[in-house]
């Protein structure tokens, strides 16, 4: 399975579309809107995302500012629909890719005052984390588990919590963003973690996208 990994596009999408070789799933860890209060900022890229006919299956999930999708989920959901049909976006569930088990959740800890915050290591973050399936396959969250590719400065800020979770679901891929100076890859021996954050701390296209063939039986990757 060839698998392409983006987040943190912040209405700037079209400046990687060159960087899409195409394969069988594109996943987008949030965070595809800027301020996230517009709806045309949300429709700008799911028209986009929508018309990337490389792709024979386009996942994504919200992030801390796309808090159209927690504000005005009934209008976010009729942009889904209007504009991206071709495209699964994942709040909280799961989605099955040829016997490939995916599930996506856009919460992390709280963030100042952005979208799908939670106090950090409070039990509605824990209750959030347990719904994730022990049978996932890839888990997409927008934040990272601390200690995966999570360190801002000299600190680790991913989730606490999340972390706890991965480490008891071991899944065999986890893609998130968030923390965009944390971008990059890192295998732990069960799971591979991925930041696919494209954008630097200045909101500047850096980090291109990565692209990966996989075999799900015995989880061994290759960069493309």
């Amino acid at each position: 399975m060839r698998i392409t990994f983006i987040s943190d596009t912040h209405t700037k999408h079209e400046q990687i579309t060159q960087d899409l070789p195409g394969g069988d799933l594109l996943i987008h860890a949030g965070d595809l809107m800027n301020s996230g209060r517009y709806a045309s900022e949300a429709s700008e890229f799911l028209y986009w995302y929508n018309g990337l006919s490389n792709y024979t299956n386009k996942v994504f999930i919200a992030g801390n500012h796309d808090r159209l999708y927690e504000d005005d989920p009934e209008t976010a959901g009729h942009l889904n629909e209007a504009y991206a049909p071709d495209c699964v976006y994942l709040q909280d569930k799961a989605f099955e890719v040829d016997g490939v088990k995916i599930y996506g959740s856009p919460w992390q800890p709280a963030f100042y005052d952005w979208a799908f915050n939670l106090p950090r290591c409070g039990q509605d973050l824990m209750r959030v984390w347990n719904q994730i399936p022990n049978d996932t396959d890839i888990l997409v969250c927008h934040t990272m588990p601390f200690g995966h590719c999570d360190v801002t400065g000299n600190l680790n800020v991913g989730c606490e919590l999340l972390r706890v979770r991965t480490d008891e679901l071991r899944p065999k891929i986890f893609v998130g963003g968030h923390i965009h100076s944390g971008a990059g890859y890192k295998f732990d021996g069960h799971t591979h973690f991925f930041n696919a954050s494209v954008l630097n701390n200045s909101y500047k296209y850096t980090n291109k996208p990565m692209t990966i063939d996989w075999d799900p039986i015995t989880n061994e990757i290759e960069f493309i």
